[in-house]
């Protein structure tokens, strides 16, 4: 029985010239009881749907209607859960869970709407925090209220728009689980916008992708028994296949050819370039560990004495490879990572690179972090121009302009160089530190989360940006990263690290995997799903604050070393 159904429906925004067509021809139904997924890439006009659902929007033609009567406004019976919490910050927990009770069940007694409150509130984990306000929550538990919230609204449909996605990886999975624990409890119809495949895949009946020209895609029924468990289903033969399909179908309509090929790269030399007779000196030995880590700790002080973050990391890396380094927030990655780019000194150890000691910031060491640090009010040709006229001070003004027209038109920006930083989306500025790192010509590129703020199919498209670039390149490249698929994705080995404090390295997988790579080809790859197996064994299990498991009589240090001599 169907208890949404859109009817031909479109909606655009704007007049005239400016006038965008968001949704077109929309139709759509929805079984009492299914769990659908809304699948898409930002921009898509994911949350105008669900918006039109809400009732927070109406059709410019064609219906909605929910059991059979047009949707007309907000109501009760459609409880909507938003990306960003909204909640009222000088509530507890329980003063905001009430606020929805109260306005739903006006002549309830109090102590039933308390009994209520309660009841969700300990459905979705948080009954131990029940006095807290907003301020004292993660952004992990402000999410599970405004979950408990809806649910406490009793709605006949819960609508989930992209809940999840401001939420660190392992957080993520953890109330992924907890909604669908709560789906399977009392099966009510939900719709979740999502722009993540396997969480799509984890929860739903049938996932439905929406293209980016505002049309659906053929709906896909996710034919995998329940309960699922996250875990199995990297060996199920139906989640690799429909994981396949669906991503394919998604890289297909969503990741065109963006990147030209008309300007051609200057022959110009850069600042930090080696000398020609410390080359030659050098020249058979460098190549093998080009970048060093010996040893290397960080230690902080504290009130209570010292406090040692990262302990004998060491590394051996060789010129043109590419490492993912990965493990749990809080694991020192970051920190390691401004390590190498001399941001952050080393308390103990060292860390060469091409023989000499990483001492202070250098050119020749780019780092690209989460978040860009353009200069809003300059243009994307002058961002990177900024750093490429410090660098190559011999060469002349055409060359080093020529050098950031270039990778701009790499990184699939040849459209808008001339466009201000403040006028670009996030993955537009992402592109431009992109191009900027490699533009400065660095004998090491450091990448911090370099994808983390931006949504899963938008970091599928840089990630293929970033391998297009470096496979140029073959610049020596570390990222930092939570997510298992981009860690294999892009390195020759992955180096994961066990958890803070006193975090070293637990395990290194060498990723033997064909270049030049592309998602849709890994993912049919015989030896993809193996590689993530030990990715994914190694993190669940630290994932609830596991320490190293040594041998007996081994210590911390000397388990670390036998990491590193493996």
């Amino acid at each position: 029985m169907s208890i949404l159904k859109f009817n031909n429906v479109s909606k655009g925004f704007g007049e005239g010239a400016a006038r965008t067509e968001v949704l077109k021809n929309i139709s759509l139904d929805v079984a009492d009881g299914e769990f659908l997924a809304i699948l898409g890439f930002s921009g898509t006009g994911k949350s105008t749907l669900m918006n039109l659902i809400a009732g927070l929007e109406t059709p410019d033609t064609g219906s909605v209607k929910f059991k059979g009567k047009p949707i007309t406004g907000p109501g009760p019976e459609r409880g909507l859960v938003f990306q960003s919490y909204s909640l009222m910050p000088w509530l507890t927990v329980q003063g905001n869970v009430m606020l929805a009770i109260d306005a739903v069940f006006p002549k309830l007694p109090k102590s039933e709407k308390e009994k209520k409150a309660a009841h969700y509130i300990n459905m979705v984990g948080l009954g131990h925090a029940t006095a807290r306000r907003p301020a004292e929550l993660s952004g992990g538990m402000r999410q599970r209220v405004s979950v408990a919230r809806a649910l406490a609204m009793d709605p006949e449909m819960l609508l989930l728009d992209e809940p999840l996605s401001a939420l660190d990886a392992l957080t993520r999975a953890n109330l992924a689980d907890e909604i669908l624990e709560i789906w399977e409890q009392d099966k009510k119809t939900c719709i979740l916008i999502t722009n993540d495949v396997d969480e799509a895949i984890l929860l739903a009946d049938r996932i439905v992708p929406l293209n980016p020209d505002g049309t659906l895609g053929a709906p896909v029924t996710v034919a995998i028994p329940r309960p699922r468990d996250r875990s199995a289903m990297n060996h199920d033969a139906t989640f690799k296949a429909l994981r396949a399909e669906v991503t394919s179908y998604l890289v297909d309509v969503g990741i065109e050819g963006k990147v030209e090929g008309s300007r051609i790269l200057p022959n110009v030399t850069p600042i930090h370039d080696m000398p020609k007779a410390v080359q030659k000196a050098q020249e058979g030995l460098i190549d093998e560990r080009f970048l060093d880590f010996s040893q290397l700790h960080k230690i902080y002080p504290t009130p209570k004495g010292p406090l040692t973050v990262v302990q004998d990391f060491n590394l051996k890396i060789n010129r043109g490879e590419f490492i993912s380094l990965i493990g749990h927030s809080g694991c020192g990655k970051s920190t390691v990572l401004t390590m190498a780019a001399g941001l952050n000194p080393i308390s103990k150890g060292a860390i060469k690179l091409d023989g000499r000691h990483v001492e202070g910031a250098d050119p020749e060491r780019a780092v690209v972090f989460q978040s860009p640090n353009l200069f809003p009010w300059l243009t994307a040709k002058e961002n990177v121009a900024i750093g490429v006229d410090k660098v190559y001070p011999g060469a002349s003004v055409a060359e080093r302009q020529d050098v950031v027209e270039y990778y701009l038109e790499r990184v699939g920006l040849a459209d808008a160089m001339d466009r201000s930083a403040h006028a670009m989306s996030n993955g537009m500025r992402q592109r431009v530190g992109i191009a900027r790192a490699f533009a400065l010509s660095p004998n090491l590129l450091l990448l911090d989360e370099p994808f983390g703020m931006l949504d899963s199919l938008t970091r599928w498209e840089l990630q293929e940006v970033l391998m297009e670039v470096w496979s140029r390149t073959k610049v020596t490249a570390i990222c930092v990263t939570h997510d298992v698929d981009e860690a294999i994705l892009l390195a020759d080995r992955v180096v994961m690290m066990t958890n803070g404090p006193q975090a070293t390295i637990g395990k290194i997988t060498d990723v033997d995997l064909p270049r030049p790579r592309t998602r849709k080809a890994l993912l049919e790859h015989p030896d993809y799903y193996t590689y993530r197996q030990e990715v994914l064994g190694f993190l669940e299990e630290y994932e609830h604050g596991a320490k190293p498991k040594l041998k007996a009589g081994q210590s911390i240090e000397k388990a670390a070393k036998a990491i590193a001599a493996e």
